[in-house]
């Protein structure tokens, strides 16, 4: 996956400050709890032409070095 940095955004007025897909009002968010709810690539296109196939690979890419950077901490 080229580089997420390249359709992610973050604008701090659209959704909440919350990262979307180039700049428009859907976010990262959105696009995992559609495939997460079973939803396929076509599907999601489908509903919301605005988005390629690489938008949704780069909501995974994005997720994907999110969770790879979360770290635990035990309460005392």
């Amino acid at each position: 996956m080229p580089n997420y940095r390249d359709r992610i955004t973050l604008e701090p007025g659209k959704r909440g400050g919350k990262p979307c897909i180039r700049g428009l009002r859907i976010t990262v968010y959105d696009v995992l709890e559609w495939l997460a709810s079973g939803m396929s690539t076509a599907e999601i296109i489908a509903d919301f032409p605005e988005l390629t196939p690489e938008d949704i690979q780069a909501a995974l890419a994005y997720a994907a070095d999110r969770e790879r950077h979360t770290a635990w901490v035990r309460a005392a």
